[in-house]
């Protein structure tokens, strides 16, 4: 059975806090797409392709999109005025209970440590419970990762007692901690 967003809306999805506006990526953005993931930061926590170049980036977005319309994730940029991207919110369905809304983040270097990602994940959250009728929202956060987990914890997120799980990425175990949000 593919793990499907149960309430995903057909219209673009654009959600705005107080100094964040997500909205769904376009082709755009490629640049700022670029900016963003080809970072060792990003590099280092995330399954993105390194070098992430302009073929990278078109194949991101087509697989955001394909992703999107077989209803299973949706990607938006993190911006603060709308138009610039500064990072990313995605929201999928949890592959061990198809209840509960996974999110991922991640933020370009040049906008860290300005409280985009915790406002992103704040509002993406009241979103996968408000709109797509999560039970619980989660983050999936490798161990050795302290900037976010930091972000989960002043988001509101809580560590479970869940054993890590462990995922393959880029050749390498990975193992993730994760951190809930009830609704």
């Amino acid at each position: 059975m593919e793990n499907r967003l149960r309430t995903l809306p057909s219209d673009p999805v654009r959600l705005e806090g107080q100094r964040v506006l997500l909205r769904e990526w376009d082709e755009e953005d490629i640049p700022a797409l670029i900016g963003i993931y080809d970072d060792p930061e990003i590099d280092r926590w995330t399954p993105v392709p390194s070098p992430f170049d302009r073929d990278a980036a078109r194949e991101y977005l087509r697989k955001a999109r394909e992703g999107r319309a077989e209803g299973r994730r949706v990607q938006l940029a993190v911006t603060t005025d709308g138009v610039e991207p500064k990072g990313e919110v995605l929201l999928f369905q949890d592959e061990l209970d198809d209840r509960d809304v996974e999110l991922a983040y991640g933020i370009g270097a040049g906008f860290r440590r300005q409280g985009l990602a915790a406002e992103a994940v704040v509002i993406a959250t009241e979103y996968a419970m408000s709109h797509l009728g999560a039970r619980r929202v989660l983050l999936r956060i490798d161990v050795a990762n302290v900037p976010s987990a930091a972000v989960a914890a002043s988001s509101g997120f809580q560590l479970t007692a869940d054993e890590p799980i462990e995922r393959k990425a880029k050749g390498r175990r990975v193992l993730l901690r994760t951190w809930c949000r009830h609704s």
